[in-house]
């Protein structure tokens, strides 16, 4: 079969361990901020978290590529959700490393940390998107970083805003840790599904 033709490779299986690796990575400086009980926190459990996300990248890679030979957009957004898992979790843990060495878990001081966070995490994501989650063969111009720039300035005003609003309402009953990461969580899919359409049909567009 032509490389050019096939659906997923080798390649596809390596970015995807990785990217799960990362993910299972990120997770440790969450976990140790919001102290789930039944989670035992040692060198054990942090090298099984990384190891199951990256057999589990792998999988769910695999199963998306059988159902993308019928429908390629589930295969593309599989990539992409990849690529958002790995920024997600590259976010939230600059997020909860902030959080873990300052003490501060809301106010101003928390919208700083989320949005710094959140810009780290979307420096590599034009990369990723554009070479493997949207195959863009279309050289890098100013055009096309400049609207992805604007698409994902829009994402983050999304994400900070919504994050922002979670932790300074009174609706849930949780510590100031357990609450930020919830306003992270809504705020990330909010900003996901943007992010999607807006760089399958505005930036990255064939």
């Amino acid at each position: 079969m032509d490389t050019k033709t096939q659906i997923i490779g080798a390649r596809d299986y390596l970015f995807a361990a990785i990217i799960g690796g990362s993910f299972g990575l990120f997770s440790i400086p969450i976990l140790k901020n919001i102290a789930l009980p039944f989670i035992p926190l040692n060198t054990g459990t942090y090298a099984a978290i990384v190891m199951f996300f990256a057999i589990f990248a792998i999988f769910a890679i695999w199963i998306s590529a059988l159902i993308g030979k019928t429908s390629p957009v589930v295969f593309q957004f599989a990539k992409f959700s990849a690529i958002g898992a790995f920024n997600t979790f590259l976010d939230w843990g600059i997020l909860n490393i902030l959080i873990i060495a300052t003490g501060i878990a809301t106010g101003a001081g928390y919208s700083i940390f989320k949005a710094f966070s959140f810009i780290i995490a979307t420096f590599g994501s034009y990369f990723w998107n554009k070479h493997w989650a949207f195959q863009s063969e279309q050289k890098t111009s100013g055009k096309e970083l400049g609207s992805f720039l604007l698409v994902s300035a829009i994402g983050m005003i999304i994400n900070v805003g919504l994050a922002s609003l979670i932790v300074a309402s009174s609706v849930f009953d949780l510590s100031p840790e357990r609450l930020a990461n919830v306003g992270a969580a809504a705020a990330t899919i909010a900003s996901l599904l943007w992010n999607f359409v807006g760089y399958k049909f505005f930036v990255f567009k064939k």
